[in-house]
């Protein structure tokens, strides 16, 4: 077992985070703690924009909680660390881009931890599930976020069954973006990255926190908060250099120059 599980590489603005943790990539509390600081730095620092997740080798993606690690002590309520689950599940006011490139098994809290991440792509060979039904437990941050990306009659099947599913049957619900050869899945997981990186970061600050807000929300309040500048990402973007740039370079019949502020 390794002693730093998670590897990271960047490049400009974007950041690669691989949970790499032999042999099946699951994620014990100390793991889970070292994902979060991991993708709270990603999420204070000015100069990252977009992040990638994914795992080491090419079998498993996560397949969730180390049960080994749970049969030695580690408590299911125990400390996850400052963005929960994963690093990702519970991080507050991440508004960047995350895509996961899910590259094996994905399942359990390996599934929620993909459902963290705004875009999913998968390699052709990737397999899903909740098993947490057979074990006597819930799935909890699924049972939250699945019913809000698919059908619901759907997301409650895989929540109440645990059955498998594979990748084109997850794209043809919504769940996955794109599917990919294993070879080139990391290819084209950098190719997004690079796309939205060279986009308006304060934008898409903007429509994450919208997008949160709005969950619970009636229409028109959501849209009188975002009106009245009620959101903080919202009201920065409304009065940043970006927003003049982008009408600058539209007339000027430019690419735009994005500073983020």
């Amino acid at each position: 077992m390794t002693d730093n599980p998670i590897k990271t590489r960047r490049e400009g603005a974007i950041l690669e985070v691989t949970l790499d943790r032999p042999k099946a990539n699951a994620i014990d509390l100390k793991t889970s703690r070292q994902m979060g600081e991991v993708f709270a730095a990603f999420r204070d620092d000015p100069d990252l924009r977009v992040a990638i997740i994914t795992g080491g080798g090419n079998k498993f993606f996560c397949p969730g909680w180390d049960l080994k690690a749970a049969s030695d002590g580690d408590a299911v309520d125990g400390d996850y660390g400052i963005g929960g689950f994963g690093g990702l599940q519970e991080l507050r006011d991440l508004n960047k881009p995350v895509i996961a490139a899910v590259n094996g098994i994905a399942c359990g809290g390996g599934l929620e931890l993909a459902l963290s991440a705004d875009m999913i792509i998968a390699a052709d060979h990737a397999t899903f599930a909740l098993p947490e039904i057979r074990s006597g437990t819930v799935a909890d941050a699924a049972s939250v976020k699945l019913p809000k990306r698919i059908p619901y009659h759907i997301a409650m099947e895989l929540l109440l069954t645990g059955r498998w599913f594979d990748a084109q049957e997850g794209k043809g619900w919504g769940l996955i973006n794109e599917i990919l050869p294993a070879d080139q899945l990391m290819d084209r997981a950098w190719e997004l990255a690079r796309l939205l990186a060279s986009g308006p970061p304060l934008v898409y600050a903007a429509i994450k926190e919208i997008v949160r807000d709005a969950e619970d929300s009636k229409f028109q309040d959501a849209m009188n908060r975002i009106t009245k500048r009620q959101l903080s990402s919202v009201d920065i973007l409304y009065s940043s250099e970006d927003q003049l740039e982008g009408a600058r370079a539209f007339t000027e019949k430019r690419d735009p120059v994005w500073k983020g502020k």
